[in-house]
């Protein structure tokens, strides 16, 4: 009975991992829709620096934001391993590139950590948490915070 007990006290977090550069990341794979390669990417005019522009994913116009821009981080070409991760934001479906989807990982809520004010040269106002896991970090994003209101109505527009 006690260790039935003990078991249902560790809440896991479902997260899908992805790299940017050489960090890790994860989002809750609740938000994600999809992950696909990336397509032909139709560029917007006068669209924000880090909206590559739009893809149309079985007849909906998506937007696609680069992370990497967004992070303020060196430009990189796509590769065979780029992947654009489709997740829902504040009833808006958006598209992120990112360099590398790695897993879908569960791990323990109790080792997340609050984020310290600066992590791999990111704000911490982008990361709810850091996992701490067995042989590295996983920064966990706020998905909420990656995109101020502002920038949601111009992505709405696109």
């Amino acid at each position: 009975m006690e260790a039935t007990q003990k078991r249902q006290d560790v809440e896991l977090m479902q997260l899908v991992t992805f790299s940017i550069g050489d960090e890790e990341f994860g989002v809750d794979i609740l938000k994600v829709q999809e992950i696909i390669r990336t397509m032909e990417i139709t560029r917007v005019p006068r669209a924000p620096a880090f909206v590559e522009g739009v893809i149309n994913l079985r007849g909906k116009v998506i937007p696609i934001i680069d992370l990497r821009k967004r992070f303020g981080l060196q430009a990189r070409g796509h590769d065979k391993n780029t992947r654009i991760i489709v997740i829902e934001i504040s009833n808006m479906i958006v598209g992120f590139v990112v360099d590398s989807v790695s897993e879908v990982l569960r791990i323990p809520a109790s080792t997340v950590e609050p984020p310290p004010p600066m992590v791999a040269g990111l704000e911490s106002e982008y990361i709810s948490g850091v996992g701490k896991l067995e042989d590295r970090l996983l920064i966990l994003l706020d998905l909420n915070r990656l995109l101020s209101r502002e920038e949601r109505s111009v992505l709405s527009q696109v």
